[in-house]
């Protein structure tokens, strides 16, 4: 047995849906089709989370799963009717984990969703419930803290927990803690209050009274081990609210709105929820407000309450159309998001409850047909109808689609504006919105609203610009800006070009304001006015940084010059990154440090190369700083802007800025670009100054670096041009031209610098000495005495009294030089017996070297008969052999190979040519004999064990692979 599953059909697409929606009955009551029989008539019924639970006379209970029908649970109660009574009303809990059922006979039974077996609740034997409130919570393992109401008047709390023990109770404790005055407890609902946890709001109704307790719950030591309710009930005094003339036996109920579904499960204190309260008058309803405060909750919520009259509900019509009664009684009601469903006479009428208009009015029953009630299932928002043998099941479509309309009727402009769902609904909210602000003279407010409709454009320009209200007017066309579209290029183009007029013109009012001192208005002074200035200015910063793309650079700058507002001009170019227009700016009117400001932020290259040469002209420390923090900057491109500086300039090179950037680079950047070198040498030698030492140094820096990345001749030049004649000297010097750079030193007088070139000079002896005559020329011609040449002379290792005596004047007398004449004879007779002595020794040697070659024609060596080559170990007699004085003998072929094997390639290659003459007879007479002589002093010009060529051995290993090793063995 199964309930009839719904059938599937293809969604509509998401452009279609909300047409589709709107063109569909918002309400459709569709009987569901069983597919199950059943022996006996439904007697009560109950619906949450996509649960249905149903209950028959004969004390079965059946439980469905509504997204898989075909299960369905058949469950027994323990006894039979006829003990306990008929199932008279069944309890689910909003999450279908907890079932309680009662009986016509007050036996009540527990059944959670993961049990077949329904527990007797024997602690509330004899109470027949009207009502349950279930944990907020939500809780699955156990019912937690829940409230009870009977028929009596009585409301119990009590703590469910299922057990799988036999004689444990399923109650934990139950403890009564409230009763009533005014009949069965028809109605119970908890809710938590957002602040606190320990905070509860607890409403009570019965068919004559409404009770609204809010206030703090006791807690205990443990969850379960008593009630919490009870201080509630003790402590707090109930916000009553009564109906009089209550019919007897009338249907009295409350209810609740379904949870919403943009709330999360989870979230109980997010959403303010609806309540319901049917009485003989008619429903009572309101909004649950959610207030930390909960002295005055009950009474606001009770204050913002309405009642929909029994006479709202329209009567029953007879076969001839006529109406058959004034009132009719209400069965059942229930619930939805915006509509109060209620059961009339077998009809269903919903009344929306924000303007108590009637949405349907559908006969649903057969006359005589009696119904078990209406069902909400406050989870999954859906709404169902009871008989005693058959399900309705009312489908809400788009519920919401008029709230809309309700809500700008009633003028509440923001609600309606987020129940609206298109844009023509959303566009109708705004315009009526924004009709009703300047009716009422709010223009900021309505500027904002139509901002956001689709009012033609000319009309609200106009109502702001005749009423005056040019800061609504700003107002609205920043909103028509922010909603234009991006393809809409030429609107947002004009429209943010109209804000920057109406910015200028504000911003100049409020400094015409302050200026004069005047009110702009009877509520706003000077002071107000300068707050609003910087607000006003704020706002366009804000405005330009956000629309730049927007405006086009030319023409706000015409339109914020022809206002002559400086710092807006100059933020817009900052903003757009126009930064040559804001450096033009400053450079213009000579201000300089505005001008630095806005370049210590600058990283494009150009921007320095086009300011360099007035920068340098007016604030050349400040430029230099900045352009030594910069690392992409090409120092050839600031040239022009350093040679304009030094030919204006007339600090000392210490202070010279361009000197200071140029050595920056060289020494930081490790430059090597002969232009910066060579402006760095231009400025050092065209300085007026004497002293060169700033530009021998750099010279000789680049010399210790064994770098030149000047141009020599260049830099010759210069020098020369301005008589640098110590750098020309040097220069001279690093290009290996020493005689020129001695002869510009003597050129100049510079005897002792040329004394330097010709003592570092790293040449040969006669060009060294070259020199030194060269200077030994010019001191003689240039001392006034003999004496000073002589001391000269005596300086220098090369030169000789009679080296100079040319360059003294022919009427210098030899006394004057006696002494010296003498030094140097008696240098000469030394040196001449040092070379007598060399000369006797080295006769000494070539006697002892003739007795030693003789020594070598006598020598000899004994061969024992027995001797073996020490290379093959085979007697040495067997063949030819060498005897080396070292007592080592060899095989002429033996040694022959042990000598290629050492000797290098070449020598190896030439042995075995030679081999190859001697052995084939290539060679004959002198030539054989000759190759037999050449081969012999290869091979036996050492002895290849205790030679150099030993030596090589040295590697390698006592014992070969082929040798017993025992032999070596100790």
């Amino acid at each position: 047995m199964a309930l009839d599953a719904s059938t599937g059909y293809a969604a509509p697409s998401t452009s279609n849906l909300q047409d589709l929606e709107a063109s569909l009955p918002m309400f459709d009551i569709e009987r569901v089709s069983l597919q199950f029989s059943i022996s006996s008539d439904f007697v009560a019924a109950g619906v949450a989370n996509n649960v249905l639970i149903l209950a028959l006379s004969t004390g079965r209970i059946l439980r469905i799963d509504l997204d898989s029908p075909a299960d369905i649970d058949d469950i027994d109660l323990p006894k039979r009717p006829s003990e306990i009574g008929i199932i008279r009303r069944l309890f689910l809990d909003p999450s279908a984990s907890h079932l309680i059922i009662t009986t016509t006979l007050a036996e009540n039974y527990y059944l959670h969703t993961q049990s077949r077996i329904p527990k007797a609740l024997s602690r509330l034997k004899g109470i027949s419930i009207e009502s349950i409130s279930w944990n907020p919570s939500q809780p699955t393992a156990s019912t937690r803290e829940i409230l009870i109401g009977a028929s009596d008047g009585n409301i119990y709390e009590v703590y469910i927990e299922p057990s799988a023990e036999f004689y444990r109770r399923e109650e934990r404790y139950l403890k009564g803690v409230y009763k009533t005055s005014n009949g069965p407890v028809i109605g119970l609902w908890t809710d938590l209050i957002p602040g606190r946890a320990d905070l509860r709001r607890v409403i009570v109704a019965t068919p004559s009274t409404f009770l609204h307790f809010a206030g703090k719950i006791g807690r205990h030591g443990h969850e379960g081990s008593g009630s919490i309710f009870s201080k509630l009930f003790e402590s707090e005094t109930a916000t009553v609210h009564d109906v009089s003339n209550v019919s007897a036996g009338a249907p009295s109920s409350l209810t609740v709105s379904p949870e919403t579904q943009d709330n999360s499960p989870s979230d109980h204190t997010g959403s303010e929820r609806i309540f319901a309260w049917l009485t003989s008058q008619g429903v009572l309803h309101g909004k649950l407000y959610l207030s930390p405060d909960t002295s005055e909750l009950g009474g606001k919520v009770l204050a913002d309450s309405k009642m929909l009259p029994r006479s709202q509900i329209p009567p029953s019509q007879t076969a001839g159309g006529r109406s058959r009664r004034s009132q009719d009684a209400v069965a059942s009601m229930i619930l939805s998001q915006w509509h109060i469903l209620q059961l009339v006479e077998g009809r269903i009428v919903a009344v929306n409850r924000l303007d108590d208009t009637v949405v349907l009015d559908q006969v649903v029953l057969e006359p005589g047909q009696s119904a078990l009630g209406l069902v909400a299932d406050i989870k999954k928002d859906t709404y169902w109808l009871f008989t005693t043998q058959e399900i309705f099941e009312i489908v809400v479509t788009d519920e919401s689609r008029d709230v809309w309309k309700i809500m700008l009727k009633a003028q509440q402009f923001e609600s309606a504006s987020q129940f609206a769902k298109t844009s023509s609904q959303k566009d109708a909210v705004a315009t009526a919105c924004g009709d009703y602000l300047v009716g009422k003279g709010q223009y900021l407010e309505a500027a904002a609203v139509y901002g956001r409709s689709t009012k033609p454009f000319e009309q609200v320009a106009l109502t702001f610009i005749d009423k005056g209200e040019q800061d609504a007017f700003r107002k609205y066309l920043l909103t028509k800006l922010s909603m234009l579209k991006k393809s809409s290029v030429m609107q947002r183009v004009m429209v943010a070009t109209w804000l920057v007029e109406l910015y200028m013109a504000k911003l100049n009012t409020l400094d015409d304001t302050i200026t004069t001192k005047a009110e702009l208005s009877e509520n706003m002074n000077t002071a107000e006015s300068q707050d609003q200035l910087s607000t006003i200015r704020k706002e366009f910063q804000d405005f330009a940084t956000k629309y730049k793309s927007d405006l086009d650079r030319k023409t706000v700058y015409e339109i914020i010059s022809s206002h002559g507002r400086e710092e807006e001009l100059l933020y817009f170019a900052t903003v757009v990154n126009d930064y040559n227009y804001v450096l033009a700016y400053w450079v213009q009117r000579e201000r300089w440090q505005e001008t630095l400001a806005v370049l210590k932020k600058q990283t494009d290259p150009e921007i320095f190369y086009k300011y360099s040469s007035v920068l340098m002209a007016h604030v050349p420390i400040e430029l230099v700083e900045i352009m030594m923090r910069q690392s992409n900057l090409d120092a050839r491109k600031l040239i022009p802007a350093f040679l304009n500086y030094n030919n204006t300039t007339k600090a000392p090179l210490k202070k010279n800025e361009a000197v200071r950037y140029l050595n920056f680079e060289i020494n930081q950047h490790q430059s090597t670009d002969a232009a910066v070198h060579n402006t760095l040498i231009s400025i050092y030698a065209s300085h007026p100054t004497n002293d060169e030492s700033a530009l021998l140094s750099y010279l000789e820096g680049q010399s210790y670096a064994h770098e030149q990345n000047y141009d020599a001749d260049f830099a010759l030049r210069l020098c020369i041009q301005h008589k640098r004649v110590q750098s020309c000297v040097h220069i001279y010097s690093s290009m290996g031209q020493y005689v020129q750079a001695v002869d510009l030193a003597l050129k100049y007088d510079e005897v002792e610098l040329a004394s330097n070139v010709a003592d570092r000079s790293d040449t040969d002896p006669a060009l060294r000495k070259k020199l030194w005559l060269a200077i030994a020329k010019k001191v003689i011609s240039q001392s006034s005495g003999i004496k000073t040449a002589i001391e000269f002379l005596r300086r220098v290792d090369l030169l000789r009294i009679e080296d100079l005596i040319p360059f003294f004047p022919d009427f210098v007398i030899i006394d004057d030089f006696k002494e010296e004449i003498c030094t140097a004879l008696e240098d000469y007779s030394r040196k001449i017996d040092e070379l007598k002595g060399e000369m006797d020794e080295s006769e000494k040697t070539a006697a002892h070297i003739k007795t030693d070659i003789k020594a070598l024609e006598q020598r000899y060596a004994i061969v024992e008969p027995g001797e073996r080559c020490y290379v093959c170990g085979l007697p040495l007699l067997a063949r030819q052999f060498f005897v080396f004085p070292c007592q080592h003998a060899f095989h002429s072929d033996c040694l022959a190979k042990k000598v290629v094997e050492l000797a290098g390639i070449a020598k190896g290659k030439r042995i075995a040519e030679l081999q190859m003459e001697v052995s084939k007879g290539v060679s004959v007479g002198s030539k054989r004999e000759k190759a037999i002589k050449e081969l012999d002093a290869l091979v036996g010009s050492a002895c290849v064990l205790c030679s150099e060529m030993a030596v090589k051995l040295i590697d390698e290993p006592f014992i070969s692979a082929t040798d017993d090793a025992e032999e070596w063995a100790l």
